[in-house]
């Protein structure tokens, strides 16, 4: 298969068409995800046990919904330990990174004397982190997902991820979780597992909110039960830009290009850049790179690559190339330009940047301490990246003495009645300093 090349260099004009991803129509999923969560519903772990089955492969007669602590310990045991090594060390990064980002408990200010307004800042009680593992184990997702949660202090914070065929959750994923220090693992996944933590079953505990990417079912579920369970920031199918000028090895923009290809055919993937020499090189450069990647990471690649959501955007000039990607809105933007940081500050939306060659996707991914849920699907105009703030909630503070009371009543009196509020009038009316006095209202 060729690489889609989008040629663009004599108008300014962005076709619609290149704007769109995997996500944008969710139509024949939200009505598959409907008896799915209805089972969930009624059956409760009856429902997830057969989903495993029937959906993950499930083969051993007796399966657990929860991963149980020998299965902890023989994850350990299994896997190598420079694999180990690499995840602690990651762990070790992404906490030191959203230990910084947190806020302070509560701050407050003196608004006017003797008025005192802030913020207290407290965590959600329940908290739900997706792992997806359809095309793959992640244990990076499961750092990425569980790591602020524990630094904003989650009393609650639980793992949901598909089974294997053996009916064990990834042994690094496991390794994961000890290593950050979450205890609970359930192993139902899908839109299954989102109705699991949107209603709780006999296992699995009902959740406030649930963060993480996960496929176009896993989203579908999550705004079927918006009205049951937060369902964060949009976070579908993987996608990237590349965002290259004419200083560039076409060959290098290529092999970053991969990064996020590689994820599955339901990715969105570009090199976009204003030099024809830059596209050319990294067209001629893929079918080497995808020789060495092995059949099924290459099948996805080249399926994203040169399909309808992928390949090789060639504009007519680099302020063009810009605006495409402020246009897009992507998940990961990586710059790679003879002045990255400048060309950073042209950007508007992304869900994270990446700065420089030496700054590969791959880095931010596993490794840099930023998180890597990044929002998808355009919504990084107006969203972030999964945040310790993700796992908080902010409760406004006030506090007025006696000797700053009587200027903030008399303005506020003055807004209850324009705005036909007896009640709150008469809350800041004589009538409060009679009674604060001790005097009956007659």
């Amino acid at each position: 298969m060729s690489v889609t090349f989008h040629d663009l260099s004599a108008s300014t004009e962005l076709p619609a068409d290149l704007f769109k991803r995997t996500e944008s129509d969710l139509s024949f999923f939200v009505e598959k995800v409907k008896p799915i969560i209805a089972a969930v519903k009624e059956e409760g772990d009856s429902a997830l046990i057969r989903f495993a089955r029937e959906f993950d492969g499930v083969q051993p007669e007796s399966f657990s919904v929860r991963a149980e602590e020998h299965e902890f310990e023989e994850a350990f045991a299994r896997v190598d330990a420079e694999v180990i090594e690499a995840i602690r060390f990651s762990v070790e990064n992404v906490r030191a990174f959203h230990e910084a980002q947190k806020p302070e408990e509560m701050w407050w200010k003196e608004m006017r004397p003797g008025a005192f307004a802030g913020d207290r800042h407290v965590p959600i009680d329940a908290v739900a982190c997706y792992v997806p593992r359809g095309k793959g184990s992640f244990p990076s997702v499961l750092i990425m997902t569980t790591v602020p949660a524990v630094v904003a202090g989650v009393p609650r914070p639980v793992v949901i991820t598909p089974p294997g065929p053996d009916g064990r959750v990834d042994d690094a994923t496991l390794i994961a979780a000890r290593l950050v220090g979450i205890k609970e693992v359930y192993k139902c996944g899908g839109a299954q597992g989102v109705a699991a933590v949107a209603y709780g079953t006999q296992s699995v505990p009902k959740c406030l909110k649930i963060v993480g990417p996960g496929s176009p079912w896993v989203v579908a579920a999550k705004r079927q039960l918006s009205n049951l369970i937060d369902p964060g920031i949009p976070a579908g199918p993987s996608e990237s830009l590349i965002l290259a000028d004419d200083s560039v090895n076409g060959a290098l923009a290529a092999l970053d290009l991969l990064i996020e290809s590689e994820h599955g055919p339901d990715s969105s993937a570009y090199l976009v850049t204003s030099s024809r020499r830059v596209a050319e090189e990294a067209i001629a450069a893929l079918p080497g790179y995808w020789d060495t990647i092995g059949e099924k990471r290459a099948g996805f690649s080249r399926s994203v690559l040169g399909g309808t959501h992928g390949g090789v955007v060639l504009t007519k000039d680099f302020a063009t190339a810009v605006e495409f990607v402020n246009q897009y809105a992507p998940e990961h933007l990586e710059i790679l330009a003879e002045e990255p940081m400048a060309v950073m500050t042209q950007i508007r939306n992304a869900g994270e940047i990446l700065l420089g060659e030496h700054t590969p996707i791959t880095l931010g991914n596993f490794v840099l301490g930023p998180n890597a849920v990044l929002p998808t699907n355009s919504a990084a105009k107006t969203a972030g990246p999964l945040s310790v703030f993700d796992y908080m909630k902010r409760i406004s503070v006030g506090y007025v003495t006696r000797a700053g009371y009587q200027q903030l009543a008399t303005k506020a009196k003055r807004f209850a009645e324009y705005e036909g509020f007896p009640g709150h009038a008469l809350a800041v009316s004589e009538l409060r300093d009679r009674l604060l006095k001790g005097e009956n209202h007659d």
